[in-house]
């Protein structure tokens, strides 16, 4: 009886599991399609001055080619380029959302409908940073749309559905799964959904369904060694889009919030070299230029803990905290500095101002010119000619790597000849002697590394340097 039973479950368990597998996808393709739209952009391209790309510039055979062409016609002509994607409705008034590298530099767009009706848009904002624009159309009848969902209830291993033009065939469908979440390619503001649906060139733009119907995503880009779907896509987070979406919409561009600091990830090895840090969860301050953060008194050292009541595990979570947090609110900002945390009120500015500012420039600092080895760095202080050649800024200090043991610690750490050490120990180094005596105290409080930040090419990092 009781094995009768057990069987009887077990049935009833496939039955369920059965019904979440849907049969077909036809009535959500009947469903979506009248709101997903092929896009078709048309740029003038300049006339080139020599072969597009035939023969090396200056080759003897230049000439010839240059003739060959201006007999085919092309010559020193203007000539137009198409270039195909996908995009979506999302309003009865005719607001499309697609990828930003789709319209970007279109002289002409044209949407074409799933019935065949073409209407020309026009670019109302773009945001290059996550990809995304959006286009208005002109209609005298309300438009189809669809509405976005909330991309954090995705799970790995749901059902998802592309829709869009792929290479240029038109509307088509495509089924798969979400394969994984919060992936990151190169943005700061990346949340990528990856998904096996077949998404090849001319998906772009277009949307990732649920199986509600719901955009969970906008298909952006594909990892692919021909240029065709292999089974791995990535769809923009639709919670990251609708907050893009509505200021586009909004205000025709972005505006994000800014912290003005330069942040690096906690490392292992810095748990030991900074006083009061348990692991490697926060943001690591490298530099503070004038702006928000420093008006607040955040200092280089510090070690942002939480943002606006947020615990920060990384960079990457504090970079799209701030860029989704309001221009202009008072957020408060837990640091560790000096072994103890503090809070500091910050009233955030706007990234795209910042962005496009131009620093100012303070005047010199004193030179140095002697030369010591050190942990198995060759180091000598900021001098006017080691300035010019390394391309410093004229108010740069510190001591610039002259050489690098390559058998060294300080190599294995990444160390390099012409980098600029300017801080140890959370402290400025104007000469030799203050790195000495930074390398004392750390040793006198029985540390086994010291942390130095590090500039590369202007850009700062911490490394924590053994001192064994």
């Amino acid at each position: 009886m009781w094995l009768s039973f057990i069987a009887i479950v077990a049935l009833v368990a496939q039955a369920v599991v059965a019904q979440a597998r849907p049969d077909s996808f036809a009535d959500l393709a009947d469903q979506v399609s009248p709101s997903v739209v092929n896009i078709t952009t048309s740029t003038v391209v300049a006339s080139r001055t020599g072969p597009r790309g035939v023969v090396p510039e200056g080759s003897p055979f230049e000439d010839f080619f240059r003739e060959f062409e201006d007999r085919q016609g092309e010559g020193d002509r203007p000539r137009r380029s198409s270039a195909l994607g996908s995009g979506f409705v999302i309003s009865e008034d005719g607001y499309v959302v697609t990828n930003n590298h789709v319209i970007d530099g279109a002289d002409e767009i044209l949407i074409e409908f799933f019935s065949g009706e073409e209407l020309p848009a026009t670019v109302v904002g773009k945001d290059p940073n996550t990809d995304i624009a959006l286009l208005k159309v002109e209609s005298e009848e309300p438009l189809p749309f669809v509405s976005f969902g909330d991309s954090d209830t995705a799970r790995v291993g749901d059902w998802v559905m592309a829709v869009g033009n792929p290479l240029g065939q038109g509307f088509s469908v495509s089924a798969g799964i979400v394969s994984a979440r919060n992936r990151a390619l190169s943005g700061s503001y990346d949340d990528y959904i990856q998904t096996d649906a077949a998404i090849n060139r001319g998906n772009s733009g277009g949307p990732l369904f649920n199986m509600d119907g719901d955009v969970v995503g906008v298909n952006t880009a594909i990892l692919s060694p021909n240029g065709g779907s292999i089974g791995i896509g990535f769809s923009m987070a639709s919670n990251v889009v609708t907050r893009v979406v509505d200021q586009l919409r909004d205000f025709g561009e972005t505006r994000r919030g800014w912290l003005g600091v330069r942040i690096q990830n906690v490392s292992e090895d810095m748990i030991d070299a900074i006083e009061g840090l348990e692991n490697t969860n926060g943001a690591m301050v490298t530099d503070v230029p004038d702006g928000p953060a420093k008006d607040a008194g955040l200092e280089a050292g510090d070690v942002i803990l939480t943002f606006d009541g947020q615990e920060v595990e990384d960079v990457r979570g504090l970079v799209r905290t701030v860029g989704n947090t309001e221009v202009g609110k008072a957020v408060r900002v837990v640091v560790l500095r000096e072994g103890k945390t503090q809070t500091l009120k910050v009233t955030l500015g706007r990234r795209e101002d910042a962005e496009a500012a131009v620093p100012a420039v303070a005047p010199a600092q004193p030179e140095e010119p002697s030369e010591k080895d050190i942990l198995g760095l060759t180091v000598t202080p900021v001098t006017e000619a080691l300035r010019s050649e390394l391309g410093l800024d004229t108010d740069a200090t510190g001591l610039v790597v002259a050489a690098v043991d390559e058998t060294s610690k300080a190599f294995e750490k990444g160390l390099r000849q012409g980098d600029l050490i300017v801080e140890a120990s959370q402290q400025a180094l104007l000469s030799i002697s203050d790195l000495d005596a930074r390398i004392e105290e750390a040793q006198d409080a029985g540390r086994k590394s010291i942390l130095l930040l590090v500039r590369r090419g202007g850009e700062p990092r911490f490394v924590a340097l053994s001192l064994e």
